[in-house]
């Protein structure tokens, strides 16, 4: 008796992890099980665990439902399922670390919980108190709500800066901080051309969204990264 009592109880401590699992894809998706040497291909139904890495390939993209919420990752995207929690206030926890490409999130939780939902990269951190957004490693675009951009890789954290629904952010690559999202709207609203700039590209300091990588600089907001 005190046995299954004690198994019950597992299952039920179990029962409080958020659901994760590959609701549609296309192309190439991988998943590498957290402390796994080896990738194998997913599938739809996938059930994701804890520490799960995923990966899209070229062309590929893959629809996940985590808790209370849906991922759409894009291609040529890898990213890592940090933490899925459920505690007994009914408070969800999901830390997501996105290494490279990007991703868009819509949160729904039902009336009555709550969903404290963090995108770690390695230049920033993005703390979701909103409900849909999209980001890659350094950019950041609020589609509704807000979230708290923190700069962290490679430099000593500059503070977080507010950003609300329909508006952006970036890392500045000369100051480490993140770029006012007053100012951000100002540079993407296309300034007019100076000699040597391309339309769109402000004169000012705060660099436009574009990423540094060893293959060169891209528009797409897409950091290339070798296989392990």
């Amino acid at each position: 008796m005190v046995l299954f009592l004690l198994l019950q109880g597992t299952t039920l401590i179990f029962a409080q992890n958020p659901e994760a699992f590959i609701r549609e894809m296309t192309g190439t998706v991988e998943l590498k099980a957290g402390g796994a040497a080896n990738w194998i291909p997913a599938k739809t139904g996938d059930r994701l665990e804890r520490a799960t890495i995923i990966s899209t390939g070229f062309k590929s993209s893959a629809l996940l439902t985590v808790g209370n919420s849906t991922m759409m990752v894009r291609p040529l995207t890898r990213l890592s399922l940090d933490a899925l929690l459920l505690d007994r206030d009914n408070v969800e926890t999901i830390n997501v670390g996105l290494r490279t490409g990007r991703i868009q999130v819509n949160m729904n939780p039902p009336a009555g919980s709550r969903t404290n939902y963090t995108v770690q990269t390695p230049a920033v951190t993005a703390s979701v108190r909103g409900t849909e957004f999209s980001m890659d490693p350094v950019n950041l675009v609020v589609l509704e709500g807000m979230v708290s951009f923190v700069p962290t890789g490679g430099k000593a954290a500059k503070g977080s800066t507010s950003v609300y629904a329909g508006q952006s952010t970036w890392v500045d690559t000369d100051s480490g901080k993140a770029v006012n999202p007053l100012t951000a709207a100002e540079t993407m609203r296309g300034l007019p051309a100076l000699p040597g700039q391309s339309s769109g590209q402000s004169s000012g300091k705060e660099s436009a969204p574009r990423l540094q990588t060893p293959r060169g600089t891209f528009e797409i907001n897409l950091t290339l990264e070798s296989r392990e």
